[in-house]
């Protein structure tokens, strides 16, 4: 993500984090968000539309307002039709990182990405949630990413810091540690 596309998205999450925060919705508003990437990013079809120069910006709203209207809330809606008059759709995926960041500092909350050999059940959610929770002092959202090639174990990424306790990490610090005492 260039720096211009990350200002852009940050100024648009600020402004939505706003609005869905004086509503008292801002994990409704996240997930919303979170559905109107994926509706519009997923299918290539739907990003074509919208990229196309040859479609106007009345009849891309038209399909937004149509498809979408019922399933999103009022600001949201308008939001994406925000980024389509001024071309901007394309930071959209960034918009909801900026977002869910903005809002995850406003409520004490941190997004843990979780990279392990199989899906995490619930229990093993809640566990890694409450273990890194009293780790950063926040509570944690975890997202599991099943990563085949950790070998065992689990990576666990929260903000910039990562935690890897997985077995190719373990494998590969001792690695390093031999090739030091080697020299």
């Amino acid at each position: 993500m260039s720096s211009k596309v990350a200002v852009i998205a940050s100024r648009y999450a600020k402004a939505i984090y706003e609005i869905a925060a004086q509503e008292g919705r801002t994990l409704e508003v996240e997930q919303e968000l979170k559905a109107a990437v994926e509706a519009l990013t997923a299918d290539k079809e739907i990003v074509n539309f919208i990229a196309a120069p040859s479609i106007t910006d009345q009849a891309k709203l038209q399909v937004i307002e149509t498809s979408l209207a019922d399933k999103l809330s009022k600001p949201v809606v308008s939001l994406l039709k925000l980024l389509v008059e001024r071309g901007r759709v394309n930071v959209l995926p960034e918009l909801l990182e900026s977002y869910i960041r903005i809002s995850g500092e406003a409520l004490g909350l941190a997004t843990a990405v979780v990279y392990t050999t199989y899906p995490l059940n619930e229990e093993e959610k809640q566990e890694v949630s409450e273990h890194f929770g009293a780790l950063v002092q926040k509570k944690i959202r975890v997202e599991n990413v099943v990563d085949n090639s950790l070998l065992g174990g689990m990576k666990v990424v929260i903000g910039d810091t990562l935690y890897d306790g997985s077995l190719a990490g373990k494998l590969d610090r001792l690695e390093k540690s031999f090739r030091r005492q080697a020299l």
